[in-house]
């Protein structure tokens, strides 16, 4: 795709924005970005932009801004039924996101990974499994590097391992990895896409451009992967291999678990061959063995010998703010799930712990409900700790399951659990909320607990 002076407009200046901007504007484009963040607030971004002559416009979307381009990207925070972004449609400019932009340009073969939870423990682990192989390796995406900064890097022989959220996946048209994982779907993001059915429309995306040369990896224990391979299979189009993985039982072709073992069966015709024990991943809960069962598939797809694979799992650790290990602190341990960012995610943390969980929850709605909590609540958490703007929401729908205090912020939230909680109970941030209300994201969530935890830890010693 030619760019030289193609008028380009970057709408939403995160991460990817301000990448996709810089990337756009050095193969020759002309660009102007439109965040609707004041001038003030974009101190940090500014000066990059305007030294590579992007222009800049802050404060709001002009529709006349819009109505002049070739071209348009929109960033993943910014909601395609932006009005401006529909009557730019309606005009015939097209609207793209930054990862279909990237994908444009990438070189080398794609594994993409989705899914409601999980993306990153299980992107961060396959990037590492090839790594160990001596694959040539780039990692990026919805993980926090955006797909365009990997653009120069990348050379036909790379393997490109992609986080991708359905922010992402909604904004694509020519996307196509060679093996696309699916770990879960289950209710998310509801506030942005409006139902559920479009929310798993978007996520279904990763295999649209996907053919017989091509592999999809699905969760056999999740009842909506089955209707997505139905679905997908109905379409009438050249469909990819799918391949399945489960915790629960034996698959035909796929990953999965038996005595303890994690299997790999490339085909319903050949025998098992074992990967490694369970026992041997590092990683808390029963979801994790769901994610490194994805990982294993994704790998061994990949032509990864099995005993490569289980030593780069052993080896692995947890990634950040999900499920981190803090400290012990007077008996007690901490964990950081800040990106628990939904109720399933939520669920999973708690299914990690037998009880006496003192469980921190709030932030930003996203249309969910956390009633589904209630059941887990009873049987395992001693109290939970509402902050953020769902504060209200979520003890209305919790009301009895346990003792609910209103914290209000987090580092109230964290001196008064550990106030309460007693030797042997664990402290743990799995809001089910999105991070917005309070801090800039879950990372910044993640590293605030940590910090009152390390607080509390100095004290502690005094």
């Amino acid at each position: 795709m030619d760019l030289t002076r193609k008028k380009v407009l970057v709408v939403g200046l995160g991460k990817s924005g301000v990448a996709a901007a810089l990337f756009l504007r050095a193969r020759g484009a002309l660009v102007t970005v439109s965040e609707a963040r004041s001038e003030e607030s974009l101190a940090k971004e500014l000066p990059a932009l305007l030294d590579a002559g992007i222009m800049v416009e802050a404060g709001g979307h002009g529709l006349l801004t819009f109505r002049r381009q070739d071209l348009i990207v929109v960033s993943p925070g910014v909601p395609t039924s932006n009005p401006e972004l529909a009557q730019s449609r309606s005009f015939g400019i097209p609207v793209i996101g930054e990862l279909e932009l990237a994908s444009r340009y990438l070189k080398g073969s794609i594994i993409a990974i989705t899914g409601s939870n999980g993306k990153t423990t299980t992107t961060t682990l396959v990037g590492e499994i090839c790594k160990a192989a001596g694959l040539p390796t780039l990692v990026g995406g919805n993980i926090g590097v955006p797909v365009i900064q990997l653009v120069d890097q990348s050379k036909p022989e790379t393997v490109n391992v992609l986080e991708v959220s359905s922010f992402q996946l909604e904004t694509t048209e020519q996307f196509h990895p060679r093996i696309a994982v699916i770990l879960n779907i289950t209710p998310d993001h509801l506030d942005r896409h409006g139902s559920l059915e479009k929310y798993i429309a978007a996520k279904e995306k990763i295999a649209a451009n996907q053919t017989a040369n091509d592999a999809l990896v699905l969760n056999a224990d999740d009842d909506l992967a089955q209707k997505t391979a139905s679905r997908i299979a109905a379409t009438g189009k050249t469909t990819p291999n799918i391949y399945w993985f489960s915790r629960t039982r034996a698959i035909r072709q796929g990953t999965f678990v038996h005595n303890n073992i994690i299997l790999w069966r490339e085909t319903e015709q050949k025998a098992a061959e074992p990967v490694m024990p369970v026992t041997e991943i590092p990683l808390k809960g029963a979801h994790n063995i769901e994610n490194v069962l994805a990982a294993v598939c994704a790998a061994r797809l990949s032509n990864i010998p099995a005993e490569t694979i289980r030593k780069a799992v052993a080896a692995f650790q947890a990634v950040e703010h999900r499920l981190e290990f803090g400290a012990t602190i007077n008996h007690v341990d901490y964990y950081n799930d800040s990106k628990a960012t939904n109720v399933d995610a939520t669920i999973k943390a708690l299914e990690s712990f037998p009880g006496g969980v003192h469980l921190i929850l709030g932030g930003k709605d996203k249309d969910s409900d956390y009633s589904r909590l209630d059941q887990l609540l009873r049987q395992r958490v001693s109290a939970v700790y509402t902050i953020g703007s769902a504060a209200e929401k979520i003890e209305a729908q919790l009301a009895g399951a346990a003792k609910i205090i209103r914290a209000v912020t987090l580092d109230a939230a964290v001196n008064q659990a550990s106030a309460r909680a007693t030797a042997g109970e664990v402290v743990l941030l799995a809001p089910a909320c999105a991070s917005f209300d309070q801090f800039d994201n879950y990372e910044h969530r993640g590293r605030a607990f940590k910090e009152c935890v390390a607080t509390l830890a100095a004290v502690s010693k005094v």
